[in-house]
This record gives structure tokens, sequence and C-alpha cells, in this order.
């Protein structure tokens, strides 16, 4: 005769099991095009995400698959979480304390002045509260990573999962745009490598362009340029956390009657992995499979939300949520030109 607890852990292993086989189609739907995304971006140039989400869409009428749906819907919101909780490998105290307190000072004025500002630009062309917040975020923070983070934790509605699309694709192409640009603005204006490196890192939205825009310009300023994204990306945490706290009525409970954290496991598990990375106790190649790992679950989630949307609904929101993700670009850009003018001047 089996015991209770026998009998409830196979009860659990045979739900986990059916779970798993209503998950796999749709996962693997999402894991071929986040590969195939990877492989036009490495072969041709361009965005992968931007890749990962057109190719998502051209899977639509999958979305309404009986085999795919469950798949499709644990890649938009498992998979995902899994991918913004990873990315807490890549940084540490030590690189963030390295960058000294007045660039620490102006990434956090920046993430907060394009928060708040860019809230007020979006709800001034009649956008929701909820997008607006979501295109600032992103902009402010880490591009297409931060819209998703914020978007786990804005109240659940038929636009949501519309505008995190909108929001990814927006600023991904204003992210590859900047990449191009930045760095002769940042020759025509004459700034040193250092300075150069402080302006990528807080104007550009993905870490991808960040880069690649950095060690264009020199190494010195690649190297800055990464460590000072980080430290944005470290405003991650803050940022969702205070955003949850904001929307929290309108959140509420989820369907199922249980109260929305206020700090979602992701973002503890984000936390955690910048703390045990800081104290040295991942070793340097698992901290780069890790950081990996949290790429392709985040090509992934984007490749699942593509197939969920629809490419007629994305078009019926006009341009105003481009002008806004425009407005709240050029706002960082302005700032941050400003307080690296302000550096030079009392920080040189």
């Amino acid at each position: 005769m089996k015991s209770p607890k026998s009998s409830a852990l196979a009860d659990h292993l045979s739900a986990f099991v059916a779970t798993s086989r209503a998950n796999l189609p749709g996962l693997l739907l999402a894991l071929v095009l986040a590969m195939a995304s990877k492989f036009v971006a490495s072969s041709y140039g361009g965005p992968t995400m931007l890749f990962a989400l057109l190719f998502g869409m051209a899977f639509n009428f999958l979305s309404k698959d009986v085999k795919c749906q469950h798949g499709i819907a644990f890649s938009s919101k498992v998979i995902l979480r899994i991918g913004v909780a990873f990315l807490g490998v890549r940084l540490t105290v030590g690189d963030l304390s390295a960058l000294g307190t007045p660039v620490v000072l102006l990434v956090i004025a920046g993430v907060t002045v394009t928060i708040t500002g860019g809230w007020a630009i979006g709800r001034a062309l009649k956008l929701p509260s909820s997008f607006a917040v979501l295109s600032a975020g992103a902009v402010a923070i880490c591009g297409a990573s931060a819209a998703l983070a914020i978007s786990a934790v804005l109240p659940r509605s038929e636009s949501r999962e519309r505008n995190t699309i909108l929001v990814v694709a927006g600023v991904t192409a204003f992210s590859t745009l900047a990449m191009i640009l930045y760095p002769p603005l940042a020759h025509y204006i004459g700034l040193n490598d250092r300075d150069a490196g402080i302006f990528f890192g807080t104007t550009i939205h993905d870490v991808a362009q960040v880069i690649g825009a950095g060690y264009a310009y020199s190494d010195v300023s690649g190297e800055t340029a990464a460590i000072v994204k980080l430290m944005r990306v470290a405003a991650l945490v803050p940022a969702v956390v205070i955003i949850g706290l904001l929307f929290k009525k309108e959140r509420g409970e989820s369907a199922n009657g249980v109260k929305t954290p206020l700090l979602p496991l992701f973002l503890i598990s984000f936390v955690a992995l910048v703390i045990i990375n800081s104290f040295g106790f991942i070793p340097a190649p698992l901290v780069a499979a890790i950081s990996e790992a949290s790429r392709w679950c985040l090509i992934t989630a984007v490749a699942a939300l593509g197939v969920k949307t629809n490419l007629g609904d994305l078009f019926s929101v006009g341009p105003r949520p481009l002008l806004a993700l425009g407005g709240q670009t050029i706002l960082l850009l302005l700032f941050s030109l400003a307080g690296i003018t302000l550096l030079e001047a009392y920080f040189p």
C-alpha cells in the first residue's frame, strides 16, 4: 500500500510530466524561431531581438493552435522571467563601485529623469499610463530586457502583450540607430574615450548595441560603456519594485485569487546572483554560460510574444507610441550630454 507522501509525489510527478508535454510544442516553436533569429543576425547583421519578434509574428496563425498555445504562454512568461533573473550574473558590486560616485549619480539621475519625464511625454501624447511607464522604463534602463521585466508587474489587460511587443520593437530599432549615429556624434562634439564610453553607456538602450558603439570608438570607450551600462541594468530592480508599487491597486489579484508579490521571484533571483557573483563564488566559465543562457531565454520569450501578436493590432495603435519612444530617447540623450559636460567641468 502506498503511503500518502509517495502518492502525493506520484501525483505531482504525473502533473509535471503532463504539463511538460503540453508545453513542449510551443516551447520548441519559440526556440526554433530564436535559433533562426540568432543565425540571421550573426550571418547578416542586425538586432537579434527584432528578428525574433518579426519571425514570431510571421507564425501568428499558430497562436490559435491548441497544441502550441500552452508552450507559447510558458515561453512568454516563465522563460522570460528566467532570462531576466539570469541577467544578474553579469553584475558585481565591484564593477559598479569602480565607476566612481559622480558617474553613478549621473546614471541614477538619468534613469530617474527618463522614467518620470518619459512618462510625462507618453501621457502628453494621450497614451495609457501603463504604456508610458513601460516605454520610458525600457529607454531608461536596458531596452527590451527592461520592457519584458516591467511588463511582468503591470496590470493584466488585453493590450499588455501588444504594448510590450510595440516597445520591444521600437526600443530595439532606436537602439540600433543610436549605435550607428552616436559614435560620429561623440567625435563631432569632441568627447575623449572615457567620456564617450559614459555617453554610450548612459544613452543607448540595449547592451549589445552599447558594446558595439563603444568598441567602434576605442577599447577604453568600449570597456567604460559596458560598465556604465551594467550600472543601468542594476537600476532594473528598484525601478520594477517602484513601478509595481505604483500599479499595485490596478494589478490586484491574479486569476487564481493570489495577490501578485511586490518583489517577484525573478527579481529576487536577479539580486541573489549579483551578490553571489560579487563574492566570486561563480566561476568565470559558468558566468559566461549563464549570461548566454539569459540571452537565449530572452530571445525565445520575444519570439513567443511575436507569435502571440497580430500585425494588424500593432498598426491599429497609430504613430503615437513611436513618437513617445523617440521623445524619451531624445530626453535621455540631452540629459546625458548635459551631465557629461558637468562631470568634465567639476570632476575632470
